[in-house]
């Protein structure tokens, strides 16, 4: 299913997944987020940001424990627990994040 965004069109897998992680924007992030019926705000960017910079590293997409405890590690324990994470991205921290930031889904996720 394509996401269409400025006018310009953005092939995803059947998950909404990027089929092209270089066609991420944060504009393509917000249209994703806008058809999942939520909106991105500061702290959902820190997660995302964090997720992207993250797979420049390793090049690979973080499951949720490795996600949480990162994020606790990098961002402090209030912000790197699942309940935290579960808030922000409800559909699951790892695969909802990653979605967003325009990453492969994690390995481990279903």
């Amino acid at each position: 299913m394509p996401i269409e965004v400025n006018g310009k069109t953005y092939e995803t897998d059947e998950e909404g997944y990027l089929a092209n992680l270089s066609d991420w924007s944060e504009e393509v992030a917000n249209a994703m987020a806008e058809v999942d019926g939520t909106s991105l705000d500061e702290n959902h960017w820190e997660v995302i940001n964090f997720l992207r910079e993250y797979y420049e590293e390793y090049q690979i997409a973080p499951a949720v424990r490795v996600l949480t405890k990162a994020i606790g590690k990098k961002l402090g324990p209030d912000k790197g627990n699942s309940k935290y994470l579960y808030e922000l991205f409800p559909y699951g921290p790892a695969k909802q994040a990653c979605k967003y930031a325009g990453l492969p889904k994690p390995t481990g996720c279903v």
